[in-house]
């Protein structure tokens, strides 16, 4: 199973601490692929200012960074049960729960 997590868009106050556009919200997906079928997650995750790290303004920001801190954030056990979550998904993909069959009598 292959993960790719996105970034959708980014909710940032416009001053906060002596800073521009600091990022307090990160709305995101991971999606997961078995290279046939596809599911995937959405989600909100709120991001506090850390000032025991270095800032790095907005327009310095890279993706890598910003899910780095989603999945900070999230922990590893909400991770994982986002994956499972889009296992599920597949799976259901795969072998469905629940089938909806034409009615008999329409031809």
């Amino acid at each position: 199973m292959n993960y790719t997590w996105s970034v959708v868009q980014m909710d940032c106050y416009p001053q906060e601490d002596g800073e521009t556009d600091v990022v307090f919200t990160v709305h995101w997906t991971l999606s997961g692929t078995d290279g046939t079928y596809v599911g995937s997650v959405y989600g909100a995750t709120g991001i506090a200012l850390d000032r025991t790290k270095s800032y790095t303004p907005y327009s310095g920001l890279t993706q890598d960074q910003v899910i780095g801190w989603v999945q900070e954030a999230l922990g590893v056990d909400a991770c994982m049960n986002y994956q499972l979550n889009i296992n599920t998904q597949i799976a259901n993909q795969v072998n469905p729960p629940v089938v909806t069959p034409p009615l008999p009598w329409v031809k």
